[in-house]
């Protein structure tokens, strides 16, 4: 593992992720193409996926990859797969697809052959689809393929094409009264990369949404409200904590599930904030191409 423990890539591997990253971002597809996401209650949607990698504390390599189904708008558990792993690739910024993709995809096509009767008709994924430095976040790529209609949900503002976390975008934050309210994150270039969603009524932090794949911008901010029951879409949030009770108990770790914690690509996990405590606690960027995944970030909070 002197390659992960380096976080180093050789330059031959790191020209073939770009021309693959390439190659897949030409297939990217970022309008509706199933008549649910068109209706304005989405009828004929039954199935919502979402998706979610969780840390084994103080070991960056052995993780879990978990893919939960939830039927819609019951937003009631139909599927789980969790599975623990071990990333081979280090992470490099921009690239975490290939970090993570690999074992997400797998969850997929297990899923397509025990039980296809409940593929998900859409797939949320904690982290970004366009809103991304190459326009290619780890929800495109998951969207291009398996072919799924995807969402990119990210909790933390990434920094890119002059977007900053600064007074202004503050400000336009304090604007979000209610669930539901949204503003446009337009980057240097004049492009709409996606939607600040204040996602509850007492959430205090938007999400930040932007199309993964075979969805519009406007459907992907919709559905992502409607599957919130909290601050975290359900299907994101139980991902979250499946995964990690998964760990504790493949492990055989002591204690109830802790599903406030929130995972660290680069390194040990900082302590759990227990459930019950601070609605949403301080904050720290997990890594600069996705920072949404920060430790300290309660799925549990408005």
């Amino acid at each position: 593992m002197a390659l992960e423990a380096a976080g180093h890539l050789s330059e031959e591997t790191l020209s073939l992720w770009k021309r693959e990253q390439a190659r897949l971002k030409a297939l990217l597809v970022d309008r509706d193409t199933e008549a649910w996401q068109r209706d304005p209650a989405f009828s004929g949607l039954q199935r919502v996926g979402g998706v979610d990698v969780s840390f084994v504390k103080g070991d960056s390599v052995s993780a879990c990859a978990s893919l939960v189904v939830l039927t819609y708008p019951e937003l009631e558990v139909v599927y789980e797969d969790s599975r623990m792993i071990s990333l081979t690739a280090p992470y490099i910024s921009g690239f975490l697809a290939f970090r993570e993709m690999p074992f997400l995809v797998d969850a997929v096509h297990r899923l397509q052959e025990k039980e296809p009767n409940l593929m998900p008709q859409v797939l949320l994924v904690d982290g970004n689809g366009v809103l991304h430095h190459q326009g290619f976040g780890i929800a495109c790529h998951l969207g291009v393929l398996t072919g799924l209609p995807c969402i990119g949900v990210a909790k933390k503002l990434l920094q890119v094409e002059g977007l900053e976390n600064n007074a202004a975008h503050k400000e336009k934050i304090q604007l979000l009264h209610a669930g539901g309210d949204t503003f446009p994150l337009m980057g240097g270039s004049g492009t709409v990369l996606g939607m600040a969603l204040k996602s509850h009524d007492h959430s205090t932090k938007p999400l930040y949404i932007s199309v993964g794949h075979k969805i519009s911008l406007e459907a992907a901010v919709r559905l992502t409200h409607c599957c919130c029951r909290f601050r975290i879409p359900e299907p994101v949030r139980q991902a979250d904590i499946r995964s990690r009770e998964y760990i504790r108990r493949t492990l055989g770790l002591s204690g109830p599930p802790v599903p406030g914690q929130e995972r660290n690509q680069k390194g040990p996990k900082s302590k759990a904030h227990p459930k019950g405590g601070s609605a949403e606690p301080a904050e720290e960027n997990r890594h600069p191409e996705d920072p949404s995944k920060g430790p300290g970030t309660d799925p549990e909070a408005p």
